[in-house]
């Protein structure tokens, strides 16, 4: 099954080398699940031809916020809204996560009570799962008619479903605790406040259910495999 992996940033260029960009870490995520991955890197305005060249999409993370004016974030959204509407499943992770929500008539903003930095407990459903993240922003008003798959006190929308189409979350199953200490180091400092860079770091090692999602995001894609031929196609 062909995925296309829509890049909406890329890693600290520190950490590229060592721990590599963001298509890597989800190619790291769904190993050993039977996907091809395929990278347009959208930020840059490197878009498919078509919502059709892959079988199901993944969007990433990305240090900018989905309400501000990029060149990329309209065409992104409405390329959103042409796969649903084609049948093909998409996957949203973070910034992902946030502009599935936007592109769908949710709404993102910058959310009050501050960052979640490195691990977070959320409840899916009733089932409890420790997830990195990393993130400001959040879906603060849902699309109409998704259904809320987890959340936890700090973030209400952690998780959402569209239909059998679409799946996003907002923390980052693809960063293990080397990533995180690595945006610490150098993005962390001097945006996030200091406390809750030492809170991430106190609880390096600890478990973590990134397996869990991993196996959710391929029974996602898995579930709505299609023929990639369409009217389109031929």
């Amino acid at each position: 099954m062909k995925i296309g992996i829509l890049q909406t940033g890329q890693s600290p260029e520190a950490l590229r080398d060592t721990l590599g960009d963001y298509p890597d870490h989800f190619a790291r995520l769904l190993d050993g699940y039977g996907l091809e991955f395929v990278t347009w890197h959208v930020e840059a305005m490197e878009f498919p031809a078509s919502v059709c060249d892959a079988d199901g999409w993944l969007i990433t993370g990305s240090r900018h916020g989905v309400y501000e004016a990029h060149a990329f974030i309209p065409p992104l959204e409405q390329f959103i809204r042409d796969a649903l509407a084609a049948g093909r499943p998409v996957v949203g992770i973070c910034f992902g996560h946030q502009i599935m929500a936007q592109a769908l008539g949710g709404t993102v903003t910058k959310f009050e009570g501050g960052w979640a930095v490195g691990a977070q407990e959320y409840d899916f459903e009733g089932e409890t799962l420790t997830l990195n993240a990393w993130h400001r922003d959040q879906v603060i008003t849902p699309p109409e008619t998704v259904q809320v798959l987890a959340s936890n006190a700090f973030c209400a929308h952690a998780a959402l479903g569209y239909g059998t189409l679409g799946y996003s979350v907002q923390a980052h199953p693809e960063f293990d605790d080397a990533f995180i200490n690595g945006l610490i180091e150098t993005r962390g400092h001097g945006l996030v406040p200091a406390p809750l860079l030492q809170a991430a770091r106190a609880q390096e090692g600890g478990p973590r259910h990134s397996d869990r999602i991993a196996a959710r995001i391929a029974a996602h894609f898995k579930s709505n495999l299609r023929a990639t031929t369409s009217p389109e196609a031929t």
